[in-house]
């Protein structure tokens, strides 16, 4: 479904990127992890079209999107939801998911979309007049999952999304990743808590200093040495 070869980043001449390949089958969730400025967000970037990479190709469904604008990935299927939640906190939760919608026409199903967001995600519908700004950290976590759910994404690219938040909210975020898989989304999971996220992944990545330094399956992954001892708090 998804393809990455050889992508080179830099901001300035900071290499953040440096040759990174992966790839990620439908119907696969997919987690890459590492520590802070090891090149996990620069890598969801790429794919967005929010950054470029100066060498090689992502191909997307088997055509090379390396070129495509952002807007047009949105279209096609790929939806990112960004490290820090980053929702429109003087709108309304329903206004928020309204904006997720905003590649669609089809008012009925819009509607409909969002009866199932609020049947996901039941603190949403008891808030869904509050402004996004008012709701907790959790609440905003949920808001932003279900604003990218809105544009009906092939591909989700889940960025930190257990940042700041309570170990049981944690839980319950990892829950609907899984069930949100389990409906038939692919999912891309850029992650700190790497026992998390190699606990809902079918394959891992671990990234160093913009490198993919390994790759397996996610339950050899949890049992590998090196990711117990940097990772894992081993």
């Amino acid at each position: 479904m998804l393809e990455v070869n050889d992508l080179n980043v830099y901001y300035g001449a900071i290499h953040a990127l440096k040759g990174i390949s992966f790839h990620l089958e439908e119907g696969e969730i997919v987690a890459l992890i590492g520590s802070n400025g090891a090149g996990k967000s620069s890598t969801l970037n790429t794919i967005s079209g929010l950054l470029r990479s100066r060498t090689g190709e992502i191909k997307f469904q088997g055509e090379n999107i390396s070129e495509t604008p952002p807007d047009e990935i949105v279209r096609r299927g790929i939806i990112q939801v960004p490290e820090g939640r980053r929702i429109f906190a003087p709108l309304t939760v329903t206004e928020n998911l309204e904006m997720g919608a905003y590649i669609h026409n089809d008012r009925v199903q819009i509607e409909q979309d969002m009866e199932e967001m609020f049947n996901r995600f039941p603190r949403l519908r008891e808030r869904r007049k509050q402004t996004g700004g008012t709701l907790s950290g959790g609440e905003q976590q949920m808001l932003a999952i279900a604003r990218g759910l809105m544009a009906r994404p092939k591909l989700l690219l889940l960025d930190e999304p257990s940042m700041g938040l309570a170990p049981l909210l944690v839980e319950q975020i990892f829950e609907i990743i899984q069930d949100i898989n389990k409906r038939g989304t692919s999912i891309l999971l850029v992650e700190q808590n790497a026992q998390m996220a190699l606990s809902i992944a079918d394959r891992g990545y671990v990234l160093e200093t913009g490198k993919i330094i390994l790759e397996d399956s996610a339950d050899a992954l949890l049992e590998n040495p090196l990711v117990i001892n940097a990772y894992l708090g081993g």
